[in-house]
């Protein structure tokens, strides 16, 4: 089982890294979006890794952190969810994101997510809500207090994601845009993108 690779990046996608080991070996590895930000920019980098061996193959699947994976290695427990799922749903919703929306049964959230229906959004809350935690109300994993977004801010939160931000990243400057007074979702986007 490959758990963990470190090396030389010779290509990333948002969908996938080409990652060349020290025994000269190039690994391509399905990323999360998590895994394709800590990625980007850099020459070398390392990803937490889960192999996957069935009747179409083998694939490679990365992330960012142990913790990510180990939400991934719920979600594909899940009857319905396989490992493509499985990375859709963690690139649309980061780690806190997915465990608060499954601790709370938030459908609507979970559904949110490209290529989730409402119905496996109801699987994955009914089969992992006593596996999964949600973080303590009001604090991320760092302890700064998490951002409250109305649903009224959803589309700014999807522009912002259109543009290359992270859901977590994209609903902190949405915070920060509401804080300073903006209102439309013009003005919100205008502002958040100043501050990011």
């Amino acid at each position: 089982m490959i758990g963990f690779i470190k090396g030389k990046i010779l290509a990333i996608t948002p969908e996938y890294a080409l990652i060349e080991t020290a025994g000269g070996l190039g690994f391509e590895v399905a990323c999360s979006y998590s895994a394709f930000s800590s990625l980007a920019g850099k020459s070398e980098g390392e990803l937490y890794t889960y192999l996957q061996v069935g009747e179409n193959g083998v694939a490679l699947y990365g992330f960012s952190s142990q913790e990510e994976k180990n939400m991934f290695l719920k979600l594909i427990t899940v009857s319905g969810v396989g490992p493509k799922m499985g990375i859709a749903v963690l690139s649309g919703l980061n780690t806190t994101d997915l465990a608060t929306a499954i601790a709370t049964s938030d459908v609507k959230r979970l559904s949110s997510v490209k290529g989730l229906g409402k119905k496996t959004a109801e699987r994955i809350i009914l089969e992992l809500r006593e596996k999964v935690t949600a973080p303590a109300a009001n604090t991320s994993e760092k302890g700064a207090p998490i951002p409250v977004i109305s649903d009224g801010d959803e589309d700014a939160v999807v522009a912002l994601m259109t543009l290359g931000f992270t859901r977590s990243e994209s609903e902190k400057a949405i915070a920060r845009a509401r804080a300073q007074g903006a209102s439309s979702v013009e003005d919100i986007i205008m502002i958040a993108l100043k501050g990011m």
